[in-house]
């Protein structure tokens, strides 16, 4: 299987096999997420917070397909302007291993991905979520049933605002996922800090929600967890600012018949446009402080449990 299918990364086998603390990272943020090179720099840096908390980083990718769990400085260069890279979820993985694809790993995929390599930890953006509209056309990211089926704990920004984020929670809650706010009440809108919407739990620090995933996992329970972890308040976009410009790149994406996966990437690059870069700016800022958080929590999830 490591030979044919998954091959891990030096660095990320021996801090396995050591049972040091390991986190996951994504590529469709790479690769359909931000623009070249700022994504290659944000892809860096958020390798460089990893360690800095003593973690080790793996991230993850398709290449020639076999799943890459820690991709060299060229690779992430390579992947950074790369064309014709796919953005995989669990539908198409296989496909693109069979195939000998390219592909960049979205939220589900990369849970999949991290789960074979003995990950626990994975940090991202926002997860994906029930779609506006989903009553009429179903569209739900298949990010929320791998939360519901897949032993990962993701640290995110909350769901991404285009989304129908009381709906996302809806479906998380009915699907068992924990849903925790790291030092704070309500649910992330991505961009901005707050979206009027509670969460079920609340925590405020890595221990205690290393602490909740220990004893979920040694219950059986299936499924991992969403950490919700909001932007810092100075590189915020006000929400009541966003719910207008998402509004209209919504509308616009409808008109232009943009559907499917393509949905989220065209409304990001337009909101880039929109907001001159605050809203890229906002997304660095946010990923790279869910990494630190995650670092944290591997870090605390691998030391020994507590007793008494």
């Amino acid at each position: 299987m490591f030979d044919n299918t998954l091959r891990i990364a030096p660095e990320v086998q021996a801090a396995l096999a050591a049972e040091a603390p390991v986190v996951a990272l994504e590529t469709a943020i790479v690769t359909h997420g931000m623009p070249y090179p700022e994504n290659v720099a944000t892809a860096r840096s958020l390798e460089d917070e990893i360690r800095h908390r003593g973690a080790t980083p793996a991230t993850i990718a398709v290449i020639e397909g076999i799943i890459r769990v820690g991709l060299t400085s060229e690779e992430l260069e390579w992947l950074g302007s790369a064309k014709d890279v796919l953005k995989l979820s669990r539908n198409d993985l296989a496909y693109a291993i069979a195939s000998r694809k390219h592909g960049a790993t979205t939220v589900a995929a990369t849970m999949i991905c991290a789960h074979l390599a003995g990950i626990r930890v994975f940090a991202t953006g926002g997860i994906g979520g029930v779609h506006r509209g989903a009553e009429a056309n179903f569209d739900i990211s298949a990010d929320l049933e791998e939360l519901a089926s897949t032993p990962v704990a993701v640290v995110c920004a909350g769901a991404k605002a285009l989304l129908d984020l009381a709906k996302t929670l809806e479906y998380l809650e009915t699907r068992g996922v924990p849903v925790i706010g790291y030092r704070t009440c309500e649910f992330p809108a991505f961009w901005s800090r707050s979206s009027g919407l509670l969460v079920p739990i609340r925590l405020d620090s890595a221990a205690e929600i290393a602490e909740l995933l220990r004893v979920k996992w040694s219950l059986g329970l299936r499924g991992g967890a969403v950490i919700s972890n909001p932007v810092e308040a100075a590189d915020e976009i006000p929400p009541d600012e966003m719910a207008g410009l998402i509004a209209a790149a919504v509308a616009e994406a409808e008109r232009s018949g943009v559907t499917g996966k393509a949905v989220t990437p065209h409304i990001l690059a337009r909101l880039v446009e929109m907001t001159h870069g605050r809203s890229l700016r906002a997304n660095i800022a946010l990923v790279e402080s869910n990494a630190r958080l995650a670092a944290e929590i591997a870090v605390a999830l691998n030391a020994a449990p507590p007793t008494g």
